[in-house]
């Protein structure tokens, strides 16, 4: 197996070792795979659940439904959220129904089991029926740690986990300069597809696939080896910085003409395109004088934080293990791919977009064209395949999962051959592997 190449542009600081584990089929498609997962990994992890502007009031709750698993996300009198197992301590009946609810109290559907926001039981039928007295005061929902990073509302189901800013790191860190605790959720979509949960996230683990599944991201984002940077992280989290408002150089933009659409971009910020011409590589530094110039003015306060890299580059944070974040200056994408309650070869995708506030701003550019800009203009689920759109790029991506997940039930599959560029494919399955095994 190659996992090491020398085109491939690895940080001295943030590089980590392989073992060059053979990344076998049964992950993808067994039942007992899936189980370990189940046991082994998923409370080993932080989940986002949902975003802070959900829950503005007390009583305002959001649901997250994981595999087998359901949480809801509570806010309470003082201002915290607290977060439970959806699931009544009576007889196990499933609380909150819908995606999100705003209640005084928590109420049970079968028996009326009443419960307070701090998931304390506060009223049930014949209190005095049970042995040993009324279980008001003395029963409570099952509670899970609940933590929060900017918008986002996190949960995690093992109290061994470190904490949320810990877990994240360096993220925190790398992102503040963005501004991201106002920033509003404008996309939120998901949809059932039909492959393993690994699937994509091996998608987002590796950039080889840019050239021939999002051809027409090549006039405007850098994907050359030599120029994109790559980063992976003691935590399993990793990283990859890709050169923005630049052509790639696996062909030859840089002597030619500036291609659509960095032509628009550069006359969005007050640049001539025609003047870079034969040199458009230049393009990148001028829109970063430009921005610095202009952009305050625009109404994006948040550019005055932000470094040079920050105003024209993606920074696409991947984290350990179905969580991926795609930064850039005026866009927060996340996407996340969760398991099936029960099928291997099954799983759901997520695909939300957050937006800075900008003063005037009525409308954004998203993948799926303009919305209004105010929280969770679009929210949906769908199936994959039935022709609704999870966004121009997210659909190319989604596009290989059936396929890839046909051709890895295959006899003929002996196990992934990976160039140096997917070393970080290659140490995301030997994560997995350790943690699903159960070894230190």
């Amino acid at each position: 197996m190659n996992v090491q190449a020398n085109i491939s542009r690895y940080s001295k600081e943030f590089d980590q070792p392989v073992r060059g584990d053979t990344i076998t089929a049964d992950r993808y498609i067994s039942k007992e795979w899936m189980d370990k997962e189940m046991k082994h990994l998923w409370p080993k992890v932080w989940h986002l659940g949902g975003v802070l502007a959900e829950l503005e009031e007390p009583g305002d709750i959001i649901r997250h439904n994981f595999a087998k698993e359901s949480v809801i996300m509570v806010k309470q009198e003082d201002g915290s959220i607290r977060a439970f197992y959806n699931s009544c301590p009576h007889r196990g009946n499933r609380l909150v129904l819908g995606d999100a609810a705003s209640v005084p109290r928590i109420v049970c559907g079968y028996h009326n089991w009443t419960f307070d926001l701090d998931g304390t039981l506060a009223k049930v039928q014949d209190p005095d029926d049970f042995e040993g007295g009324s279980p008001c005061g003395q029963v409570h929902l099952s509670e899970l740690r609940c933590e929060t990073w900017g918008p986002f509302v996190f949960w995690c189901m093992d109290d061994d986990v470190p904490p949320l800013l810990e877990w994240l790191s360096p993220f925190p860190e790398r992102l503040k300069g963005y501004g991201l605790d106002n920033w509003v959720r404008v996309l939120n979509l998901s949809a059932d597809c039909e492959f393993n949960w690994k699937i994509i996230r091996d998608n987002f683990n590796e950039s080889y696939h840019l050239p021939t599944i999002h051809p027409e991201l090549s006039t405007f984002i850098n994907d050359g080896l030599p120029d994109t940077l790559f980063e992976m992280y003691p935590s399993g989290h990793n990283s990859m910085w890709m050169k923005g408002h630049q052509a790639t150089t696996r062909q030859d933009f840089h002597t030619t003409e500036v291609p659509a659409p960095l032509d628009e971009i550069a006359a969005a910020w007050g640049i001539d395109p025609a003047e870079y011409n034969g040199h458009t590589g230049d393009l990148r530094q001028a829109i970063i004088e430009a921005k610095r110039k202009l952009g305050p003015g625009r109404g994006y306060k948040n550019y005055d934080d932000m470094t040079d890299q920050q105003l024209v580059d993606y920074f696409h944070c991947t984290l350990f293990p179905n969580l991926t974040i795609t930064m850039s200056p005026e866009q927060c994408q996340i996407l996340r791919t969760e398991p099936h309650p029960t099928d291997p070869e099954k799983c759901v995708f997520q695909h939300w977009c957050l937006y800075p506030p900008v003063e005037g701003m009525k409308e954004v550019d998203t993948p799926i064209g303009r919305l209004p800009f105010r929280h969770d203009a679009e929210a949906r689920h769908s199936v994959y395949g039935d022709g609704v759109s999870l966004g121009y790029v997210a659909d190319q991506d989604l596009s290989i999962g059936t396929s890839q997940q046909q051709g890895l039930n295959s006899r003929g599959f002996k196990g992934c051959i990976l160039p140096g560029q997917e070393k970080r494919v290659q140490r995301f399955h030997e994560l997995l592997n350790d943690m699903v095994q159960n070894k230190d």
